[in-house]
């Protein structure tokens, strides 16, 4: 066997060492093994961008253990990462409040990449197994922004309000001090 390997272009023959192609095949091989397709073209921390209408809300990411990720106002962005551990994706809640509306809770879910199913043609067994879901980049955001539109509570503690309620909605200890008013 030749210590050579020999290219026939046009313009003449060309050797490459027998090192070179076993470093070059070994380098390929090598990248095949521990390149993971959706590590490669995906990420694992994602943005999100949360707003509100009215403005100026207050904004509280927690995760499944119900840990503070992040706290602001809209508008907001706050990086989410996509996983919590080895091939378990990442769930978040964001709650939207402020004084004089109802808070509102929505569910953030993470979802499998398209990329990772890439590994069984570019990223090989390592890939799909060991590097996107070690990395977390196995796991894509369903959406990448929140619009909430929030609205208004009923009750307002510092208006003066009048409520008419019935004899039988009276808890029995306050009937003994009604007054009875005349037409």
């Amino acid at each position: 066997m030749s210590k050579y390997f020999i290219i026939r272009r046009k313009t003449g023959i060309c050797t490459i060492p027998f090192q070179i192609r076993m470093v070059s095949l070994f380098l390929l091989i090598l990248w095949i093994f521990i390149s993971g397709c959706a590590s490669i073209f995906s990420k694992s921390n994602y943005p999100i961008s949360i707003n509100s209408n009215p403005d100026s809300a207050g904004v509280l990411i927690t995760d499944k253990m119900g840990t503070e990720i992040y706290k602001g106002s809209t508008p907001a962005i706050a990086y989410l990462k996509a996983s919590e551990g080895y091939f378990k994706k990442a769930s978040y809640r964001i709650k939207i409040s402020k004084a004089g509306y109802n808070e509102m809770l929505i569910p953030i879910e993470f979802k499998i990449d398209g990329w990772y199913w890439g590994n069984i043609i570019f990223g090989g067994m390592i890939g799909m197994l060991v590097i996107d879901p070690a990395t977390g980049a196995m796991f894509k955001l369903e959406n990448d922004y929140v619009h909430e539109t929030l609205t208004q509570t009923e009750a307002r503690f510092n208006e003066p309000h009048l409520k008419i309620i019935g004899m039988e909605e009276i808890p029995f200890e306050w009937k003994a001090h009604l007054v009875q008013l005349e037409e």
